[in-house]
């Protein structure tokens, strides 16, 4: 898929996954909110300028963070996985960086939704 970009939508065990690829529009995040009403959506974005971790239930913003910068999140509850943060070393104690911020931040995604992710079944370049 070099030089291109799109949506993938495949069925995992638990729900639905969609995977943006290409240029960093945030097009999943976007539709993210109306198509969680009654629902659970969890986002990974990560681009050269930063990589963040969003969660909501029923269009309600719970939790956002970045994935270099987890002290600051937001939302209505933005400590309910301050323990798969920490298990999965989303924020270190030492204050350092993350050794693998993006599948970490997958593996709380797939806590949080249920949704199980399996490497051999998602969207990669063709």
């Amino acid at each position: 898929m070099t030089g291109e970009f799109g949506v993938a939508v495949y069925a995992a065990e638990g729900g639905t996954v969609l995977a943006e690829s290409g240029w960093a529009t945030k097009y999943v995040t976007k539709v993210a909110g109306p198509l969680s009403l009654r629902t659970a959506v969890a986002t990974v974005f990560a681009d050269l300028k930063g990589a963040d971790f969003t969660y909501e239930v029923n269009e309600q913003l719970i939790t956002t963070f970045s994935l270099y910068s987890y002290r600051f999140r937001e939302g209505d509850d933005p400590d309910r996985f301050l323990a798969d943060v920490h298990g999965l070393g989303l924020y270190p104690d030492n204050d350092g960086y993350a050794d693998a911020p993006i599948s970490s931040a997958l593996a709380l995604a797939s806590r949080a939704t249920g949704v199980r992710l399996h490497a051999a079944s998602t969207p990669g370049p063709q």
